[in-house]
């Protein structure tokens, strides 16, 4: 059954000028392991605003309650390529309150903006 449903966009290039403009807004937004790529280079602006629209998309399934910490949400990508999302926390409280037993994502990014998708399913 689903339980909830998100979706966000994140134009790109605005989003790059937060990141330029607030030191540390990227460390509060996302885990080393959203960050990074598996070789140790840091991951491209369009990719992080991927990963920033799907915890919006995550919160907005939630509900949006106040009080969810960026970094109990994070989105892995699997072997095949597949996104999937990791939930610790506050994260994790609010999904178990609702019955969430698994969660779905999409990520895009195309033409300047980047979008994701989330279900939970319970």
């Amino acid at each position: 059954m689903i339980i909830g449903v998100g979706i966000d966009v994140a134009e790109i290039e605005r989003f790059e000028a937060s990141l330029a403009r607030t030191p540390g807004m990227a460390e509060r937004l996302f885990c080393d392991r959203e960050l990074l790529l598996p070789s140790g280079e840091r991951r491209g602006v369009a990719s992080l605003a991927a990963r920033f629209a799907a915890k919006e998309a995550l919160a907005k399934a939630l509900g949006a309650p106040a009080g969810l910490r960026w970094t109990d949400a994070e989105v892995c990508v699997e072997e095949s390529g597949q996104p999937r999302l990791r939930v610790t926390g506050t994260v994790a409280a609010r999904a178990a309150e609702m019955g969430v037993r698994s969660w779905h994502v999409s990520l895009s990014h195309d033409a300047g903006v980047a979008s994701a998708v989330v279900i939970a399913e319970g």
